[in-house]
């Protein structure tokens, strides 16, 4: 029996629709294992060319314009019958891109942003619980993200001021 390491898409969402590849972040989401961490992972690169060329404010903005594409991507995803969707990743690429703001130009500060991300993705603080269990649409795919994204970021900020 052969090992597969990607799933296949939700029914009735094709992978070259344009929304399938911004939900799947290009693929990224159909990987059998741990999807979302692989999405959080997929978000660095685009994350650190974006902060080279436009900054933390820079970054931040695209973290807001990815957050409003993603909404209508993962509608499309949950259209097939699963709300959160593992193939959605969308969100954790903007989650992530939020954390890195205030880091965006210190590249030594990505892992504990990408770890202290993880973290408040994983254990959704309050009020991430609460719009994960409660919100059930695209909107509450994406923002359950953001607010850990936000928390991350908060984090990693004081990572970054304890270590000087």
């Amino acid at each position: 029996m052969a090992l597969r390491l990607f799933r296949d898409m939700p029914a009735g969402c094709p992978f070259w629709h344009p929304l399938s590849l911004l939900a799947t972040w290009g693929g990224v989401g159909l990987a059998r294992l741990a999807p979302g961490t692989w999405g959080s992972a997929a978000a660095l690169p685009p994350a650190a060319a974006i902060a080279w060329l436009a900054g933390p404010w820079g970054l931040g903005a695209a973290a807001l314009v990815l957050f409003a594409a993603g909404v209508p991507a993962a509608e499309w995803i949950g259209r097939s019958g699963e709300h959160d969707a593992r193939a959605i990743v969308v969100d954790e690429v903007a989650g992530q891109w939020l954390a890195l703001v205030p880091v965006c130009h210190e590249s030594w500060y990505y892992l504990p942003a990408f770890l202290l991300f993880r973290i408040a993705d994983i254990a959704k603080p309050w009020p991430a619980s609460w719009i994960d269990r409660r919100v059930h649409s695209g909107f509450g795919v994406m923002l359950d993200d953001a607010v850990a994204g936000l928390y991350a970021a908060l984090a990693v900020a004081g990572v970054r001021l304890a270590v000087g």
